[in-house]
């Protein structure tokens, strides 16, 4: 099979799948006779194929996908006028947190944020399949430790925790909320899942406990690794936690 065939292979599978296409996948279509280097080469001249167009090929966590560009968003909006609930503003430093800081028990989210963080908040999230329990902390009632899936890293179309965006001052956390509101807003093109509208618990929910904190950036400051090197990509539970069997590698 010369190129010009495999990337049209290639080019179909990616079309038609429902979810991104992992390598390994792609290396089936080819009854294993393109070896994994040569598929990466194939993909990245199928990028260039498609760089002018509406439409790019992207690499996410779980693989290979064609999308819709960013700035074809407010075209494609109008096709469905009807926008779903913003995340309040709770929800998204609660998932922030758990970005940049994974993984966190709940206790530790809520020492972050000053206050006590609403069940239904954890719950939703892991109902999206953005969070999850990777292990608990050998303390006091084993506190269940959360952290981020790959499933998350693919709603905002990046590969790992490392290209999320830094958090160094108010204006660039003010700018990392809006762009992960933003990514899990959009639905890339092809992808069968619902609307991520967020539903009404979220929706309207509210901090709780005496004394609400108010002061949103502090808690985000606080959230924020000293370094890119702080980001948990590898999913490693540190010393006192102990990782679930089910955790992701």
């Amino acid at each position: 099979m010369n190129t010009t065939d495999a990337k049209r292979v290639l080019e179909t599978a990616l079309i038609c799948a429902q979810q991104p296409l992992p390598v390994r996948d792609m290396g089936v279509l080819f009854n294993g006779a393109l070896t994994a280097d040569t598929l990466k080469l194939l993909l990245e001249d199928l990028q260039n194929d498609w760089s002018g167009r509406g439409v790019e090929l992207v690499h996410v966590a779980s693989g290979w996908r064609f999308q819709s560009r960013p700035d074809m968003r407010e075209f494609l909006d109008r096709l469905h006028p009807e926008k779903p609930p913003r995340y309040t503003r709770a929800t998204l430093e609660t998932l922030a947190i758990i970005a940049y800081r994974q993984p966190v028990t709940r206790g530790d989210m809520e020492d972050i944020r000053g206050v006590t963080i609403n069940s239904m908040i954890l719950k939703q999230l892991e109902d999206r399949g953005w969070v999850e329990v990777i292990g608990h902390r050998e303390t006091v009632g084993r506190p269940g430790l959360y952290a981020t899936t790959r499933q998350f890293l693919d709603d905002l179309g990046i590969e790992s925790l490392d290209q999320l965006p830094a958090m160094d001052n108010t204006a660039a956390q003010a700018s990392m909320l809006e762009q992960i509101e933003f990514g899990l807003a959009g639905t890339p093109a092809g992808d069968a899942a619902p609307a991520l509208e967020a539903p009404a618990e979220i929706a309207g929910d509210a901090d709780t406990g005496p004394e609400a904190s108010t002061d949103s950036e502090a808690a985000l400051a606080a959230a924020s690794p000293a370094d890119p090197a702080d980001f948990d990509s590898s999913r490693e539970v540190p010393a006192g936690g102990q990782a679930s069997p089910d955790s992701q590698a």
